[in-house]
């Protein structure tokens, strides 16, 4: 049975979205991070948990983007961001199954970025994440130690095969290991199960890369204060930092000047 969400936003602090609940269960992780409340655009980024809008960029600079740190406005029933070279405008409603937010990103034709809904979702050990079998899924150096064999001198990411690339299984989180990978997973739709609840995420976009980036954080990161923290992140792209993008590895805008993508949550429904 589907079931419909209670959204909560925070337009002053980023646009963030703050809880996503359904049935009585809240399915964003979150942290108390005071700090946030006074960032400036360009600071270092601040972990508050819930649903970041990352863009043009995750990691690199800006730190996990221009969105997060700045203040956004309404405009009817949308939330409109306004930055130096691109704004955005997200419409987000309730379905019958759950919600879904409608994007549109206005800048000049050709601007290249990477877009990511930054969801930290609250989960236990037990949850697992289904995405099809055999999806190509790049890995990021902080795998490293956790794979057999030395990383490729130079590389930026190493490639394998989902659930379990370069032999990392990633599909079952576990308890902390003191771990934190990043990988980013060449697919639309990832569920989350997490004993007898469901999650569905699903990224629409036409002519974009689209792909399901991970943060398994199991109390690995930051160094100085580890928390856990996990990441099911729908992506225009197919890396975290936009400087490391290759010619289809990031998303572009057309000839009209106008992006446009759907990000559509889906609970407790039949998942892969």
């Amino acid at each position: 049975m589907t079931a419909p969400m209670d959204v909560v936003t925070d337009l002053a602090h980023g646009g963030r979205w703050t809880s996503l609940r359904t049935a009585g269960r809240e399915w964003l992780w979150r942290r108390e991070a005071p700090e946030r409340q006074n960032v400036s655009p360009g600071d270092t980024f601040v972990d508050a948990g819930g649903l970041e809008e990352c863009i043009p960029t995750v990691r690199g600079t800006p730190d996990h983007g221009d969105a997060w740190s700045r203040p956004w406005t309404r405009d009817g029933d949308s939330d409109v961001l306004h930055c130096e070279r691109f704004t955005l405008t997200r419409t987000i409603r309730g379905t019958a199954a759950g919600a879904e937010a409608d994007y549109v990103l206005k800048a000049d034709a050709g601007f290249r970025f990477v877009w990511a809904a930054h969801a930290l979702l609250d989960l236990s050990d037990r949850a697992t994440l289904h995405i099809r079998d055999g999806a190509n899924t790049r890995l990021f150096p902080e795998a490293a130690p956790l794979l057999e064999g030395a990383w490729p001198q130079g590389a930026a990411w190493v490639e394998g095969n989902w659930p379990a690339p370069c032999g990392l299984r990633l599909d079952q989180l576990g308890p902390d290991d003191g771990t934190a990978v990043g990988a980013v997973v060449d697919a639309a739709r990832c569920c989350v199960h997490d004993q007898a609840d469901r999650l569905s995420l699903a990224l629409e976009a036409d002519g974009q890369p689209v792909s399901i980036a991970l943060w398994r954080n199991l109390g690995g990161f930051p160094a100085a204060h580890p928390y856990r923290s996990t990441g099911v992140e729908p992506m225009l792209g197919r890396v975290f930092d936009l400087a490391e993008a290759g010619p289809d590895d990031a998303a572009r805008v057309p000839a009209s000047g106008e992006a446009r993508w759907r990000l559509t949550l889906t609970a407790n429904c039949r998942c892969i």
